[in-house]
């Protein structure tokens, strides 16, 4: 985990650049005495310009300290009230209900709850969603025929998909989404179904890009990422790129939207801040580049989602309660290493 700080403006002469310029054009805000703490498990090329354009808009240092959601909840239970986080933000819900079980989290402010829709936030207050994330199946346009693309993730266990499914088993978002997968349909099947993968010749890659890259270029017919990840790559590669997103049909756990939550640690001492913070991420402008930028779906009621975007359907993590998911990320590391897929 690392830490670093964005400071706040030094005058009103500076102004932003790059892409927190998209977020903010204006002259940055004169320095304040306000300061807020952020413990961030978005990365920092996905959530830095955001940042970036707070602190200048509004003269607030902001100092951020970086690493997995799931470290950085460990931590934060391990600091308790010690801590020095004002605001989480994780890449799925799971790893804040794990330390609203604790204790460690306070009621986020009822106007920002509102600014997205209720099933996009947690039912106690604590937590809301911010962007959202597609689980989706990326294919070879030439090796895979549209008549042999799946209704649903459990038929790629199946003797047709031998050896040509490729799974990003310890990459973060592939953990969230076996853990609501656990959640939704048992242990047993959850455990059974990745057991199959790995006897149907499902091949590793350690992350979602990897495997849009490969798809692309043939080295393997499809597999299982984010949906936003086909976009970037699409973009940088050109035709030379051949693959393209399928979602599996209706509420099919393989088309899961997992959302990004934001929440404020119980003894945060800068909690106006904290939720000034907040209500940013959801803001328009905000909302607009995580969307246009990223090419994530936005999550604050009446923002559009980008215009390459499919229309959202099928099942979110934000309608499943985030008290059965706050432990649950340990047990799926379990479940994913006894599996054997880390060894293809």
């Amino acid at each position: 985990m690392t830490v670093a700080t964005i400071a706040a403006a030094c005058g009103s002469a500076r102004t932003l650049e790059g892409p927190a310029a998209q977020i903010f054009d204006g002259d940055c805000a004169s320095e304040t005495d306000r300061q807020l703490t952020v413990y961030s498990g978005r990365t920092e090329n996905l959530i830095g310009p955001v940042l970036d354009a707070f602190a200048c808009e509004t003269g607030i240092e902001v100092a951020v300290r970086w690493g997995s959601s799931a470290d950085l909840a460990l931590l934060l239970a391990e600091e308790g009230d010690r801590t020095a986080a004002d605001v989480f933000l994780s890449r799925s819900p799971g790893p804040v209900g794990f330390l609203e079980g604790k204790g460690l989290l306070r009621t986020i402010d009822g106007d920002v709850l509102g600014l997205v829709s209720e099933e996009n936030r947690s039912a106690s207050g604590t937590w809301v969603g911010f962007t959202g994330r597609k689980r989706v199946l990326v294919y070879n346009l030439d090796n895979v025929a549209d008549s042999e693309l799946p209704a649903s993730v459990f038929d790629l266990t199946g003797e047709r998909f031998r050896g040509r499914v490729a799974i990003p088993a310890t990459n973060g978002s592939f953990v969230d989404w076996f853990t609501v997968f656990r959640n939704q349909h048992g242990d047993d099947v959850a455990a059974r179904w990745l057991d199959e993968m790995v006897a149907n010749g499902g091949r590793y890659y350690p992350n979602n890009r990897s495997i849009v890259e490969a798809a692309g270029r043939g080295e393997i017919d499809m597999g299982l990422v984010n949906h936003y990840y086909q976009y970037q790559v699409a973009a940088a590669s050109g035709d030379d790129h051949r693959a393209a997103n399928w979602e599996f049909a209706g509420d099919d756990i393989g088309s899961l939207l997992i959302i990004t939550a934001a929440t404020v640690t119980a003894s945060s001492s800068n909690g106006d801040a904290a939720s000034e913070f907040i209500a940013y991420l959801l803001s328009e402008p905000a909302q607009n580049y995580f969307s246009g930028e990223t090419l994530e779906y936005p999550l604050a009621a009446g923002v559009a989602p980008a215009d390459v975007l499919p229309a959202l359907g099928g099942p979110e993590i934000g309608s499943i309660s985030s008290d059965s998911l706050g432990d649950g990320f340990a047990r799926s590391t379990e479940i994913i290493e006894a599996s054997g897929i880390l060894n293809e």
